[in-house]
């Protein structure tokens, strides 16, 4: 790789570096495996930087590259066991810690309504909302018509209006 493409390449990975793992870890990965994922995603980007770097839209083509890395990642047999038992790398147990603000209590309500979602539906609305990409990137990321986009996030925003997590947000609205 050239000197100008170095030096582009390593613009972009500061200026990318935060949205990926915050786009990873609304897309379910824990902190640690959404740096992980983003660094994978990134490492990816090094090694293909012509095709990245020449994409239509760069943006939508690195996070569909974050979407691959984290299937990837999900199919391993290590992920799986990991998923099953609740154990983390180091061998301690997931276990939620309350530290009783406002915004964990915000975060955690909106992790549980987007786990709520399914996948498909909740790459949607990551990507949309959380990474901010306009409908058409989201659908150029996922590699569906924009009409699916808009049906999907139709479906999600209304399964999210009425899910218990974000209801008990609001002071426990009448169910």
């Amino acid at each position: 790789m050239d000197r100008d493409s170095e030096a582009e390449y390593a613009a972009y990975v500061e200026q990318s570096w935060g949205t990926l793992v915050r786009a990873a870890v609304f897309l379910g990965a824990l902190p640690h495996e959404a740096e992980d994922l983003a660094q994978t995603t990134l490492v990816r980007c090094y090694t293909g930087w012509d095709k990245v770097s020449s994409a239509d839209n760069r943006d939508a083509y690195v996070y569909r590259m974050l979407l691959n890395c984290l299937r990837d990642t999900r199919r391993t047999r290590w992920w799986k066991d990991r998923a099953a038992t609740g154990e983390l790398e180091d061998g301690s147990r997931t276990t939620a810690v309350g530290d009783g603000t406002d915004a964990v209590a915000v975060a955690d309500a909106v992790h549980r309504a987007l786990a709520c979602l399914t996948k498909p539906n909740r790459d949607v609305v990551v990507l949309r909302y959380f990474v901010q990409l306009t409908e058409k990137q989201t659908a150029d990321v996922l590699g569906v018509p924009a009409g699916t986009v808009k049906s999907r996030l139709s479906r999600s925003l209304a399964q999210l209006a009425a899910n218990d997590h974000i209801l008990d947000l609001s002071g426990g609205a009448s169910r």
